[in-house]
């Protein structure tokens, strides 16, 4: 922040202040367009520990970071700040910083946030509020418990992390209202008791949601009477035969007869991939589309490089190439994949470059996600397969030399260095001369942490999104074979063959040979998966969630 000058020319210290900021209860899509553009202006970032990755994304390269709560230790050389917030951030703030305070959920309704503003406020600091959705709030939507009806309700939002006095037990014993109780697992099968003993019927339906608003979210319903018991039987209060979740883990309660509507209104927890932990094994800058589609559908994408993109050895191909396409040696240029545009891009620009000098050749792609990295480019493609989405597809619809109507014969495709002939030897079978350049080379990546090798072979993914054969090669080369009981997913039929070949069931075919066609694939699995176990009357359980070393049954 630059000083200004006061009307007599004195040099004026620039002014802070600080942002409470309400980052929502945990989904990272609940951040408002307000907090946003608020986290983009912040010097200094303090978060709750839910958010802090998720706001961390939206802040300037250089913020500097703390931590506002490390009781369980979250980051080592994190600043604990709560109550100290005040004097610790003060410096920053005289010396004209933003300091942004992020609060899991709202800053009125959650953390210790009104406590800060208070301090702020008596100290003199400046300060403004940025709402969020509360986790009182969100996490009952996300489990398909709405708080109001369509006449209306009288709703109380109880936070009984503290202890209660009596006479706020008797007032929510007494009253038919909905409540929304803020608690630990732990706590939770006293407060039921004392709720029926100070008047609820021990009929009330309630629901407990664990984690609400993230893909691990899970919500169980009972009544305040059955409740202990149900948890128990569910393995998540502790019983004879089974470990329990930890009971100081926090969670959303509702109390009252809105609970009931949840059989019908669930649409979180019913996702075709809900929890799903999906290994993405891509290049690691063309993950981001497929990962974002899989969380739609519920899933928990993991990325994992299995291909690094590296240029040329010698870029004299190349560079021969790009002056050919500017003084019009070819009538063609064919892109066979997003790595092949990002190449040509790169070299265009490199060379002050744009678009424009692909004015007067033809640009062919091989499918809609070239297509697509083409648009981005500001290049409308002439042709691209109307039938197979690969290099036999679009000689399919290629035309034949014809020197009449085709003054230059010769076509440029620019690729990987190990890409198959398929490609150029139909197009010399057409009558076209063929430039066949080498724009990138394809390696295997380093391995994953051993964590995630141990997750593959192990059985700890759900499912394996395949994408090409190269990717099933090297995800197999360094991190070894995924467990059978893992889904496997594949983008056309040469993967799967590969897949095969590397002693691997193919669970899912794409029906046609884009990121998006196999993302909605899986999900499609998924749902049918899930259809069938409800149909039966089982549980429905996660692949992962089968007994280790069960073989799976042809489906």
């Amino acid at each position: 922040m630059s000083p200004t000058h006061d009307i007599h020319g004195a040099v004026r210290r620039p002014v802070g202040q600080v942002t409470f900021l309400g980052a929502g209860p945990g989904d990272p899509g609940l951040l408002t367009l307000r907090a946003v553009e608020v986290l983009a202006s912040a010097d200094v970032l303090v978060a709750d520990p839910l958010t802090a990755v998720a706001v961390r994304g939206h802040c300037p390269a250089g913020v500097e970071l703390h931590a506002a709560d490390t009781a369980a230790g979250r980051e080592a050389d994190a600043v604990v700040l709560g109550g100290g917030l005040v004097a610790r951030m003060f410096p920053a703030v005289q010396a004209g910083k933003h300091v942004v305070r992020t609060v899991d959920g709202d800053p009125g309704m959650d953390g210790r946030a009104a406590e800060e503003m208070l301090a702020c406020a008596q100290a003199g600091i400046p300060f403004q509020v940025v709402p969020g959705v509360a986790q009182s709030v969100g996490v009952p939507a996300y489990a398909g418990v709405p708080l109001c009806g369509g006449e209306g309700a009288d709703v109380r939002f109880v936070d009984a992390r503290q202890q209660l006095a009596d006479s706020t037990w008797s007032n929510l014993g007494d009253c038919d209202a909905t409540l929304v109780v803020r608690t630990t697992l732990g706590a939770l099968p006293v407060s039921a008791q004392t709720l029926v003993a100070h008047g609820r019927k021990p009929d009330t339906p309630v629901s407990v949601t664990l984690e609400g608003t993230t893909t691990r979210q899970r919500t169980y319903t009972a009544t305040l009477g059955t409740l202990a018991a149900e948890l128990k039987a569910a393995r998540v209060l502790p019983s004879p035969v089974s470990a329990p979740v930890d009971p100081a883990s926090s969670v959303i309660a509702v109390v009252g007869q809105q609970v009931a509507q949840r059989a019908s209104l669930s649409w979180f927890e019913t996702k075709p991939l809900f929890g799903w932990n999906v290994l993405v094994p891509r290049t690691k800058d063309q993950a981001g589309a497929l990962s974002e589609q899989l969380r739609s559908y519920g899933a928990v994408p993991s990325e994992v490089p299995t291909i690094a993109v590296e240029p040329p050895r010698t870029p004299q191909q190349m560079e021969r190439a790009i002056k050919g396409l500017v003084t019009g040696r070819y009538e063609w240029i064919a892109f066979t994949s997003v790595n092949a545009v990002k190449a040509v891009r790169e070299k265009f620009e490199e060379y002050g470059l744009d678009a424009r000098a692909f004015a007067g050749i033809k640009v062919a792609a091989v499918g809609e996600t070239t297509s697509q990295a083409l648009v981005d480019f500001g290049v409308k493609p002439d042709l691209v397969p109307s039938g197979e989405q690969s290099a036999a597809g679009l000689l399919e619809d290629w035309p034949l030399y014809d020197p009449v109507f085709d003054p230059i014969d010769r076509v440029l495709l620019p690729r990987a260095d190990i890409a198959t002939e398929t490609l150029v030897a139909g197009l010399v079978e057409l009558g076209w001369e063929v430039d066949d350049v080498t724009a990138y080379r394809t390696v295997r990546a380093s391995p994953p942490p051993a964590e995630t090798r141990e997750a593959i072979k192990g059985g700890g993914f759900d499912a394996v999104i395949f994408t090409s054969s190269s990717t099933v090669r090297n995800l197999v080369g360094i991190a070894g074979k995924p467990h059978n009981v893992t889904v496997i997913a594949c983008i056309g039929p040469a993967t799967a063959k590969t897949a095969e070949e590397h002693g691997l069931r193919v669970d899912v075919l794409a029906p046609a040979p884009s990121a998006a066609a196999l993302a909605e694939a899986l999900a499609d699995f998924g749902a049918a998966r899930r259809d069938a176990a409800t149909q039966a009357g089982e549980q429905v359980y996660r692949p992962s969630e089968r007994r280790p070393g069960s073989r799976r049954k042809a489906r």
